[in-house]
């Protein structure tokens, strides 16, 4: 027993001796957590590089985008034919993919050697060979017949410009073959093909190796974003930001790019970390120079590199006595296949021994325990060096989430990875130190690259498909030029229409007189009280205006709600809260003895007969309160006031938020005659003359009209623009048939709009993946203050897919760009309808005055032209399109309501006084 210990504490020591022998001699070789980092950060600094379009042509780390948009989501289906061209085989696959609920999918493969005279030989050779072995291929699995996709898996750089195209910039590995280099590879396989008039097949797309490789485990696992080959070469892939992507047109969504990482240190950024048996490597090499950060890591290379490290160490007498044998001489007569074998856990040291005996070395039991340790180092080197670029890649992506911590799944393939004993586990402990904040699977691709060209074909063809059909739901919203005249026209038409006492009761848009016949001068003065209803807030202000010099409007407001129950109540109710509140005010501001003027902005169509009269037409924006259309709202007020009977009011006008933001602006500036509220609802009020109006007597100076253009195409003028979605939310409001306009440019309806049509692209399996939430089914869960925040340029698709969540819309990154696409549609459409509409009233006001090009102001207030991010300036776009000779300034509204009724008021009273004397 004691000589069995002894001989065990023997071998130990024996074993620690050479080890550290070893580790003395290869101390390089042996890189620390923080020397790993530092290549994490290096490696960061070179894919911002290859991403940058200014940086790009120089940059090692090419970062080529593959335009692979999507991965898949389980719906693709179809038989798919797929070649792979990349390592020591070329493989033919025939891959069935079955929409079956299951993400089930068959692959049949038939493998073809790559022989020397074929991977050094010239591009016609080369694709002629492909060619023929993909007609052998289909002719045994009888598929000569059939008209089938083809996925190109060529694991090799090329730069891409689109799915079905990409120039080779180099050869890597072990290939060399000429004329290829700068060509389109899919042409000159198409051409190949052709000389085979036997089959039909389209080459659909080219793939990468590492692409392939996350498709295919992106299909049994969605969080996977990331492909990784270790094998005869390595490389990397991830899905990117396309805002970040400068190389390709267009921000929105995402798209894999190829790093290929194996060039990272081609410009010296590695040369601190290569040792003497690197460079003694690559000059040996096919391409010195080039691939250096694989030439450190990849299978091709790590058996030689243990072969040069041996070689040095045995000519420094420190192994096999010294003496070098023939084959120890002889380059790549180790490869990785041994250095793996040698790590083995059990029979490592016997396979150790084995191997050097067959290179005619005669190996001590020192010589084996270093021999292996020399494997060890070399082998751990290498999947240290790819944790770290791995790790950078990481948290590239966590960062684009903003996320604190991310689970994630990396597709992995190569036989490297696959068969050596211990580099996996080294790999996956590597990368949890150096990215703790990163929980990361590693998923083996089952069928490799080329059921991943498959999938990327399947995709591709899916995607197009989805195109189609997002493009036939959603061209009823791209309104040409041609069009949008016709609503200028039209808009013009019923303009004249309501200002003429013969039409005016068929009208739509119906003209009303306002009886503000004047604009601020600067000499208004005084407190005024304003109230102001229009929505689901009711505000009470006082208003103090200062004139002269210092001229200055103070407000002090107070905001209050008004429950749903009163605003479809009965009148007396709602008239009854507006007391309340009232009282509430002014017992706040201490001025309840006070009989100060009073302007009620009410911001529904009424028709009056005076400044201080409105009778009610028909209510609009939800509120549905009873016994008040065709009542003056005023009196209703006064009514109100009586049955309180705690205060009196001096209320002199009924005023429209439209008229009162014109009149805030005309305040500031004595150019604007036109007010537009583009918001919950929308209006437009503007000054006309006195002549034009034959509702009302007299023919001098003018007077404010308020359209009420939210009523045009009630009689149905615009219905061969409406889709079937407006048709839905106009048979779900509260007023079926009427406001037709307004339900197409309003803040009120966009967002219900963009439901339906969601609603309506889930049923087609385009969104969601087939499945109608209890959520969308809702009606008004859709607000269109979600548009505003789903178009914002500065919001990230991950931000998007979190507002959808809110919504209890489980989506996916594709997903994400198809409901912002919907929004920016419906928007862009209520904006240019808007932008229509001001044309003709601008067009109008240029053609009163008599003059060529007209200078005007557009006083402009309302949520959705202040808040969405691109309302604004759609509609300013279509106004200058369609209304070529006028030039519009929009001066946005400060507090137009409230400050606008006052200054009406204080104008009315003005105008009074001016009467009088």
């Amino acid at each position: 027993m004691f000589a069995v210990h002894l001989l065990a504490f023997h071998f130990t020591k024996l074993k620690e001796d050479q080890i550290k022998k070893v580790d003395r001699f290869l101390h390089q070789l042996r890189l620390s957590d923080d020397v790993l980092q530092d290549v994490t950060a290096r490696f960061q600094a070179e894919m911002l590089k290859g991403l940058a379009r200014d940086t790009n042509p120089t940059a090692a780390v090419k970062m080529l985008p593959s335009f692979v948009r999507s991965l898949p989501d389980g719906s693709e289906k179809g038989e798919f034919l797929a070649v792979d061209l990349g390592g020591s085989q070329l493989r033919a696959h025939q891959v069935k993919v079955f929409d079956d609920g299951k993400q089930s999918s068959q692959l049949e493969s038939k493998f073809y050697p790559t022989p020397k005279e074929v991977t050094q030989g010239n591009g016609a050779e080369l694709f002629g060979y492909i060619a023929d072995c993909l007609s052998d291929f289909m002719e045994t699995r009888n598929l000569k017949q059939k008209k089938l996709p083809l996925g190109f898996t060529f694991s090799f750089p090329c730069k891409q410009t689109k799915l079905d195209e990409g120039v080779l910039l180099e050869w890597t590995k072990h290939f060399r073959v000429r004329g290829v280099q700068g060509t389109d590879v899919v042409s000159s396989l198409h051409r190949a093909l052709q000389k085979h008039q036997d089959i039909d097949v389209d080459v659909l797309a080219l793939v990468n190796d590492t692409v392939g490789t996350m498709m295919t485990c992106g299909y049994d696992d969605q969080r996977c974003e990331v492909g990784l080959i270790i094998g005869t070469g390595t490389n990397a892939c991830y899905m990117e930001e396309m805002r970040h992507i400068s190389l390709v047109e267009g921000d929105e969504g995402r798209m894999c790019i190829n790093t290929e990482w194996g060039a990272f240190g081609d410009d010296g950024a590695l040369d601190d970390l290569r040792t003497e048996f690197d460079r003694e490597l690559d000059l040996g090499s096919l391409n010195p120079g080039k691939q250096l950060f694989e030439k450190m890591i990849s299978s091709l290379y790590l058996g030689e590199l243990v072969r040069l490290i041996l070689l040095k160490m045995t000519k420094e007498g420190l192994l096999f006595n010294g003496k070098v044998s023939t084959a120890l001489l002889t380059k790549g007569k180790i490869e990785t296949k041994h250095v793996s074998a040698m790590e083995k856990y059990k029979e490592g040291l016997s396979n150790t021994r084995e191997i050097l005996r067959e290179l005619k070395l005669f190996p001590s039991e020192e010589d084996c325990v270093a021999v292996q340790h020399v494997c060890t180092i070399v082998s751990f080197r290498s999947a240290n060096l790819c944790a770290a670029a791995l790790a950078a890649i990481l948290t590239r992506l966590r960062d684009n989430k903003k996320l604190l911590r991310m689970r994630t799944t990396v597709g992995i393939d190569g036989g490297l990875y696959k068969t050596h004993p211990r580099y996996a586990k080294r790999l996956h402990k590597v990368l949890r130190r150096l990215v703790p904040t990163c929980d990361v699977r590693f998923l083996l691709s089952q069928g490799g690259s080329g059921r991943g060209a498959a999938l990327v074909t399947a995709v591709a063809l899916r995607l197009a498909a989805q195109r189609r059909r997002l493009d036939a739901a959603l061209a009823p919203f791209l309104l040409p030029p041609s069009t949008l005249q016709e609503v200028r026209d039209s808009m013009r038409a019923e303009l004249e229409y309501g200002l003429k006492r013969e039409t005016q009761a068929q009208a739509t848009v119906k003209m009303l007189p306002t009886y503000v016949c004047g604009m601020p001068d600067g000499t208004e003065k005084g407190k005024f009280l304003a109230l102001d209803l229009g929505g689901t807030n009711f505000r009470v202000l006082l208003v103090k205006i200062k004139s002269g010099r210092r001229r200055s409007v103070q407000m002090y407001n107070k905001i209050f709600a008004i429950p749903l129950e009163i605003m479809q109540g009965t009148g007396e109710e709602l008239f009854d809260h507006i007391v309340q509140c009232i009282a509430d005010f002014l017992d706040y501001m201490g001025i309840k003895g006070a009989r100060l003027p009073l302007g009620f902005t009410f911001s529904f169509p009424c028709r009056q007969a005076s400044i201080d009269k409105g009778t009610l037409v028909g209510w609009t924006k939800g509120f549905k309160a009873t016994d008040c259309e065709g009542e003056d709202v005023v009196d209703m007020l006064r009514e109100a006031i009586r049955r309180r009977n705690e205060f009196d009011l001096d209320i002199v006008a009924v005023v429209n938020d439209t008229v009162g933001t014109m009149m805030t602006c005309g305040y500031e500036d004595p150019n604007c005659e036109i007010g537009l509220i583009a918001g919950t609802g929308t209006n437009v009020c503007y000054m006309e003359d006195m002549k034009n109006i034959e509702t009302v007597e007299g023919n001098e100076g003018q007077m404010c009209i308020n359209t009420e253009w939210g009523a045009f195409g009630d009689n149905g003028c615009i219905d061969h623009i409406r889709t079937k979605y407006d048709r839905e939310v106009d048979e779900g409001s509260l007023n079926p048939g009427k406001q037709r306009y307004e339900k197409m440019t309003s803040g009120m309806y966009l967002g219900e709009i963009v439901r339906q049509i969601l609603i309506d692209l889930t049923k087609q399996g385009l969104l969601f993946r087939g499945h109608i939430s209890e959520s969308l089914r809702k009606r008004g869960i859709f607000e269109t203050k979600f548009l505003s925040q789903i178009e914002s340029d500065r919001l990230a698709l991950l931000q998007v897919r979190r507002i959808l969540q809110q919504l209890g819309l489980d989506s996916t990154c594709e997903d994400s760009i198809i409901v912002k696409e919907v929004c920016a549609a419906v928007s862009t459409r209520a904006a240019r309808l808007c932008g229509a509409g001001l044309a003709a009233v601008v067009e109008k006001k240029r053609q009163n005055r008599g003059v060529e090009r007209l200078q005007i102001t557009v006083g402009v207030d309302g949520t959705l032209y202040k808040l969405h991010p691109h309302f604004s300036r759609i509609l300013q776009e279509t106004v200058k399109e369609l209304a070529p000779q006028c030039d519009v300034t929009f001066m946005l509204s400060e507090d137009g309501s409230g400050k606008g009724a006052a200054l009406i008021t204080a104008v009315a009273k003005r105008l009074h006084n001016v009467g009088q004397k």
